[in-house]
């Protein structure tokens, strides 16, 4: 089968979520609302994380990276969506769709590998507290985060080298607001049987894989909570890992409706819900979630609030 290029074919339709123009501005309003407060809660774990030298560890490091990706993921749709809302128009290019697609499987990815990292991270804290600064030094925290990023790299660049080969008719729908992986994939008029093998396989061994250690680590850490003797202890500990708990079943629950929606071509408008949930709604409700639930992080953000009003005030006199 020859190439998608050779089927000259240069634009995408995405469909979005409502035929109706009087809902436009709703959306744009919304989406864009949504879309700053996922950067600025981001940005804003980021710069506490920088800032205070108490979240100097390897469980903030890991959680400033996984802010950093968020911001990205989204940005990965977002935008271009706003962008068509406002000018009113339906279209990608071809490149553009096969760009977005890329980074949207690399950062949907590199989530997923950073979730488990810290379920690791947090495993190895509480289940075995004496060797954890040994094992978890900064060498060995930045190489995680590397391997992260070969690996989504690779993954990506892998599921965008097969949709290349695809040939696709004249007229495309994809009934989401981005050019979602499997949507793509499904729009082709040439053969996809080894693209959907391809697409499966990753699925289970980076989808199922890290969630079946994340499941391990997390055993391993409620038996070693149940033995703390004293209730401090026991709640200091629950308090550490209840965050990061949270975001993965939220990233996880709404990922895995996203495939089984996208694979249902029936079923758009639940697609389409899930793929809101999954890459807008989930970045935006992580920084909540660790800043609402996290002691540390509310009390690094009093003192950075509290120097800059000091700060602000010996300028002002």
């Amino acid at each position: 089968m020859e190439p998608g290029n050779d089927t000259q074919i240069s634009k995408f339709l995405l469909l979005g979520f409502s035929e109706e123009p009087e809902l436009q501005p709703f959306f744009f309003d919304l989406f864009l609302s949504m879309y700053l407060i996922t950067v600025l809660g981001n940005v804003l774990i980021i710069v506490v994380i920088i800032a205070d030298i108490h979240l100097h560890t390897p469980m903030y490091f890991f959680l400033a990276n996984l802010s950093f990706v968020d911001i990205c993921f989204t940005s990965t749709t977002v935008p271009k969506m706003l962008v068509n809302i406002q000018i009113q128009s339906k279209v990608i290019t071809y490149e553009d769709c096969i760009i977005q697609m890329y980074f949207n499987v690399f950062f949907a990815g590199l989530d997923n590998s950073l979730l488990t990292v810290m379920a690791y991270d947090r495993f190895m804290a509480i289940c075995h507290p004496l060797h954890y600064t040994v094992i978890m030094n900064s060498q060995v925290c930045g190489l995680l985060v590397l391997v992260s990023w070969i690996i989504s790299t690779l993954h990506s660049l892998l599921e965008s080298l097969m949709v290349l080969r695809l040939s696709f008719c004249k007229e495309v729908e994809i009934p989401q607001f981005f050019c979602e992986l499997n949507q793509v994939i499904q729009c082709a008029c040439s053969d996809t049987f080894i693209n959907e093998i391809v697409m499966n396989i990753a699925a289970v061994l980076l989808g199922g894989g890290p969630l079946i250690g994340i499941f391990f680590s997390y055993s391993k850490i409620l038996y070693s909570i149940r033995v703390i003797s004293s209730t401090q202890g026991k709640y200091k500990a629950f308090s550490t890992c209840a965050s990061h708990l949270s975001v993965v079943c939220l990233f996880y629950f709404t990922s895995i409706g996203v495939y089984i929606s996208s694979s249902a071509t029936h079923n758009t408008h639940g697609g389409t819900i899930a793929s809101i949930l999954y890459s807008v709604v989930t970045p935006m409700l992580n920084p909540f979630i660790y800043s609402l639930r996290n002691r540390d992080i509310k009390e690094a953000l009093r003192r950075l609030l509290r120097r800059e009003v000091i700060k602000g005030h010996l300028s002002w006199h």
